[in-house]
């Protein structure tokens, strides 16, 4: 696949991963060969740069054309707007009388993110300076995220500031190197500690925001075992966020579904971008159990069109949590996460996605979610071409990046690479964080609630 040359960004930044793409060599004695190393995708949060050139290509046209008008108009995209949070060495989220900041801080985290957006899309230099103005305020002075909900504020807000901040330094955008490292300094120093535990303890759209932001810092700051950490979590997390703790059965179910639709469109939400910035980088978290995000998304998509589900009665991974009815609280107000994951899966997938489809289509064109919750206007940022389709990742024998290391039933010794081992066969994998100088067995068993896969293999991230 070629990468043509558009808004500043590199010509040599292929949507594959383009260090990783030499043949892939069968392992020695049970141990992967030395190979390259592995290598992140820049820009690679949300957005590629043949990602923002198919927009550019496209921006005259509809859908494409209304969703520019919905982000150029919107107050947070403003050429005028100036950063709020210079001010603010403390962000607290809490309830309103101990909350502090926090306006502030969405305010910038969207604007951020719009302001990039804007900036790669137009060539105006004013978004740009807009954007780092608003990445060195918070840079500058932000010292720690505090109170009950700390781990939502620097989950939902940091993801749009890492956002921001991937898109910005990987352009034109004249960044000083001195400014990059203080962003850097900050997501590691500030957000990723807030994160890093994920949130066990609580309703499942808190795991996968600390989720999405690990991933998303992991990527930015070129930090394999953080990226590994929130993939690992994806597959095989023990609380409520993980994929098939939150899409909690075949039939599409969400952990949140009885509790209310506004909770559980921002969870399938968060899943969704967690398996966008994967799929930049050659994962297909998509494809994970059988496409069960998309059972989420087509169930809770369903509902809210006003169609009727089946609702099994269930209890949470906290013994908290417990539902026997589906919640019709916030039903019919669609949020803005539909058409990323209908053009994914109709488009990149060849999957029907009917209501998820049709979800999108009555929300159409998408503009900003609640707050900094999701990052929103997809029709702009995810229509795909009509007659476009992308191949989809790793169908060889290991995927892009990997060196086979055991056949099904042998011993997989993971001696060098990211500690990243892969199970399953032509395209259908399961990750686990094992380790480096760790060895684990190539059987489904291993691999947690990975299917027993005929011919399959296990690999190491290299």
């Amino acid at each position: 696949m070629t990468r043509h040359r558009s808004n500043g960004f590199p010509s040599d930044a292929p949507r594959y991963l383009a260090s990783l793409t030499a043949v892939l060599l069968a392992c020695a004695a049970g141990t992967a060969q030395a190979q390259a190393a592995a290598t992140f995708v820049h820009p690679g949060v949300m957005h590629t740069a043949s990602d923002i050139a198919r927009i550019k290509s496209h921006l005259s046209q509809e859908p494409w054309a209304s969703g520019y008008a919905v982000l150029r108009d919107d107050r947070l995209s403003s050429p005028t707007y100036r950063a709020r949070g210079g001010h603010c060495p403390h962000v607290v989220r809490d309830v309103p009388a101990k909350a502090m900041c926090m306006i502030e801080f969405d305010d910038d985290a969207n604007a951020a993110y719009q302001q990039a957006v804007m900036w790669v899309l137009s060539d105006d230099p004013r978004y740009a300076t807009n954007a780092i103005n608003i990445l060195n305020a918070w840079s500058g002075n932000l010292v720690s995220i505090e109170g009950a909900d700390a781990p939502l504020a620097a989950g939902l807000d940091g993801f749009k500031f890492v956002a921001a901040a991937e898109l910005i330094r990987h352009s034109d955008a004249h960044w000083s190197a001195a400014d990059v490292k203080a962003s850097e300094d900050m997501f590691r120093r500030v957000f990723y500690p807030v994160i890093g535990n994920f949130a066990p303890y609580a309703n499942g759209n808190w795991d996968s925001s600390c989720m999405k932001t690990m991933m998303a810092i992991g990527v930015y700051t070129n930090d394999w075992p953080m990226f590994n950490r929130a993939l690992d979590y994806y597959y095989n997390g023990p609380s409520n966020g993980s994929l098939t703790h939150y899409v909690i059965d075949t039939k599409g179910e969400t952990q949140e579904s009885g509790r209310d639709q506004t909770h559980t469109q921002l969870g399938i939400g968060n899943l969704a971008e967690v398996a966008e910035v994967a799929w930049a980088q050659g994962f297909d978290l998509y494809a994970a159990h059988g496409n069960r995000l998309l059972a989420g998304f087509e169930y809770v998509a369903s509902y809210n069109l006003f169609n009727e589900v089946i609702f099994t009665p269930m209890v949470d991974t906290t013994g908290k949590y417990r539902h026997d009815t589906i919640s019709n609280i916030d039903r019919g107000d669609l949020r803005p996460v539909y058409e990323m994951v209908a053009n994914h899966y109709l488009h990149r997938s060849d999957v029907a996605a009917p209501y998820t489809q049709k979800a999108a289509l009555k929300l159409r064109p998408e503009g900003r979610t609640p707050n900094a919750d999701n990052n929103g206007f997809g029709t702009l940022m995810f229509s795909q071409d009509l007659t476009r389709k992308m191949a989809p990742r790793g169908t060889g024998d290991v995927p892009l990046g990997f060196a086979a290391c055991a056949s099904e039933g042998a011993v997989c010794h993971v001696a060098e690479g990211t500690g990243l081992v892969a199970y399953g066969a032509r395209g259908l994998w399961h990750y686990r964080e094992v380790g480096v100088g760790q060895v684990v067995d190539c059987s489904a068993a291993s691999f947690g609630p990975a299917p027993a896969t005929a011919g399959a293999t296990c690999s190491v991230q290299r």
